[in-house]
């Protein structure tokens, strides 16, 4: 039988947290491996598509041509250490007063794999979902959790454990994330440098 469930949803990178996790992990290769370097001509040519098409996967995977399963090893625990410190004050609070009200927290973020899970590990959320990355092509994604299927990511939790989702509220600060917004009865808009409601 189904349940009927109160859901809200946190966007991380720029919501809960300064910068982007992403973005952050991609400067530290640059500074601590000389791989990256050789690849510019892929990061320009990633970043050309990523201006003819925003929702295409492929310039996504073409600018993180360079990221190994090594680096990942070797430069993530660092980066997590460091990007856990951008935070925003109140989000572990804001998490917690909703799981306070009876709702399912649920954190949507279109970030790796290889981050998310490690910089909210610590905030009891009822469930991470992220982009799910190949492990031996850590560039190449198997499921990229942005706009649309964010939704699709939420539906899916849903069904698996036999819930009907009520979105009461979401929390983003980005306008890819209005698919997740729309369907939510109120939409908290976050500014992603101050951390401030908008």
């Amino acid at each position: 039988m189904l349940q009927k469930v109160d859901v809200v949803v946190f966007d991380f990178d720029g919501t809960l947290s300064a910068s982007d996790s992403n973005y952050e992990f991609f400067k530290y290769c640059f500074k601590h491996s000389v791989r990256p370097w050789f690849f510019l001509p892929c990061v320009f040519a990633g970043l050309i598509g990523a201006r003819l098409n925003k929702k295409g996967v492929w310039w996504r995977e073409t600018v993180r041509n360079f990221i190994t399963p090594q680096m990942v090893r070797d430069f993530v625990p660092t980066v997590i250490k460091e990007h856990k410190k951008n935070r925003f004050g109140w989000a572990k609070e804001i998490v917690e007063k909703e799981h306070a009200k009876g709702n399912k927290v649920l954190l949507i973020s279109a970030s790796p794999d290889y981050l998310i899970p490690h910089l909210v590990s610590d905030m009891k959320f009822d469930a991470v979902f992220c982009s799910q990355m190949d492990k031996e092509k850590p560039y190449k994604y198997k499921f990229l959790c942005w706009g649309k299927n964010k939704v699709v990511a939420l539906d899916k939790w849903a069904k698996d454990h036999k819930y009907i989702p009520n979105v009461v509220r979401a929390y983003s600060d980005s306008p890819s994330d209005m698919p997740i917004m729309e369907i939510a009865k109120e939409q908290v808009w976050i500014d992603p440098k101050t951390g401030l409601r908008k």
